[in-house]
């Protein structure tokens, strides 16, 4: 298999880490607007640096990226971007005839008359409505493989498969006891994907009502994460999960709720309040003249890399797949969960905990289309896939899973 990554962020980086203790690949060209983070990423590939190579891209070039995947005889592209480039991506994979996997999917748009009530565009919608192209051109979209959507995705599908007869409601629950040393407000993961799901009006799914919105941050609920986390409020925000869950597992109810944290709910409302969620360009002063500047990118630029954060953290992240229903004619209630704690992944990997943890499910991913224990065409979710081999197969990557009854 050979592999164009996209991104070399810290989530791209630590995808060349993991990876390169694996050999299911031949070759991983590591491409990023930035071509000199290409070129760290390739060498923090470390033991094995002739199967990695660094070139410049740019992301939302459909056109370009398609050369640059038959240039180098990529079989499949991995988006490690935020969601804006994910449509030019998934774009040119299909027209180069490789395989896409991602693990945040095309962005919404709220409902321009009741953004709090109805869907407008969800999440996914412009590459499912692409589905039949892939399908003919015998090509997989995998899309939202990360850690959450991703590895939660393959909870719902394994406990739809070994664990229940019927599920009443699947809620994913993500949180943690991060902390970092020196800043007030640094998050762990990227501002401006996390402004966008944040701030977007969070989907609901009932199996009597189909998709549905909600006010940012509601139904406020205490849950208790494992492995020392403990109690975390979590609330809904929008999320791939709860658009791809109910294609291919039945459930009566499916949401998705983030620990966020009083003081960070409350950034997140006052940068919508100033208007610095907009991602629309606006006409600033400047010493060189007027210049036009995202307020959204404005507030990336003035806040940490997420990446540079790990000696500074400490702690544990959890992502997790609740579900209730019945096994044998008794209700059964469990969580299911992946915990990393940020000191061992510094340890073992040199990466922060957040974005190892969501690197390390689509390298997996990888493996089993490599070894073809996972196969299909079309625009496909974690979900439609056996989960156990995946499930073993992270166990065997040394990050193990784990299932609480509740």
């Amino acid at each position: 298999m050979r592999v164009l990554l996209v991104g070399a962020g810290g989530v791209g980086t630590a995808v060349t880490r993991i990876a390169a203790r694996r050999p299911f690949f031949e070759h991983m060209v590591v491409a990023d607007y930035d071509l000199s983070r290409a070129e760290a990423a390739v060498a923090a590939a470390g033991r094995t640096p002739e199967r990695f190579s660094a070139a410049f891209a740019d992301a939302s070039d459909e056109a370009a990226i398609t050369t640059l995947l038959r240039e180098h005889r990529c079989d499949v592209l991995l988006n490690a971007t935020d969601p804006r480039f994910v449509m030019p991506l998934f774009g040119a994979a299909l027209a180069a005839g490789a395989h896409y996997l991602d693990m945040a999917m095309s962005l919404s748009a709220p409902h321009p008359g009741t953004p709090y009530a109805e869907c407008g565009v969800k999440l996914g919608d412009a590459q499912f409505e692409r589905a039949t192209a892939w399908e003919e051109a015998g090509r997989l979209a995998l899309v939202g493989m990360g850690v959450e959507p991703g590895l939660s995705d393959v909870f719902a599908r394994y406990a739809a498969d070994e664990l229940f007869d019927t599920i009443e409601e699947i809620g994913v629950r993500d949180g943690a006891d991060l902390t970092v040393e020196g800043y007030d407000f640094a998050p762990s993961f990227s501002i401006w994907t996390t402004i966008e799901e944040c701030l977007n009006p969070p989907v609901v799914y009932e199996s009597d009502r189909g998709w549905f919105t909600t006010e940012p941050f509601s139904e406020p609920e205490v849950f208790d994460f494992p492995e020392g986390i403990g109690p975390v409020e979590c609330v809904n925000v929008e999320h791939e999960e709860v658009l791809l869950i109910p294609r291919w597992v039945t459930a009566g109810r499916v949401t998705f709720k983030y620990g966020l944290g009083e003081e960070f709910i409350n950034t997140l409302r006052v940068l919508r309040q100033l208007g610095l969620d907009r991602t629309e360009p606006v006409t600033v002063r400047s010493d060189a003249g007027p210049v036009r500047v995202s307020p959204r990118d404005l507030v990336a630029a003035c806040l940490p890399d997420p990446a540079t954060l790990g000696e500074r953290m400490h702690g544990k992240t959890c992502a997790g797949t609740w579900v209730r229903g019945t096994k044998d004619g008794r209700d059964r209630e469990v969580y299911l969960y992946h915990v990393v704690d940020n000191q061992w992944s510094m340890r073992e990997y040199g990466c922060q905990a957040v974005v190892w943890q969501t690197a390390v499910n689509p390298v997996a991913a990888l493996e089993l289309l490599a070894t073809g224990v996972w196969q299909g065409a079309g625009v496909l979710g974690p979900e439609a896939f056996d989960a156990r081999p995946f499930l073993d197969l992270l166990t065997e990557y040394g990050t193990p899973w784990g299932l609480r009854e509740q």
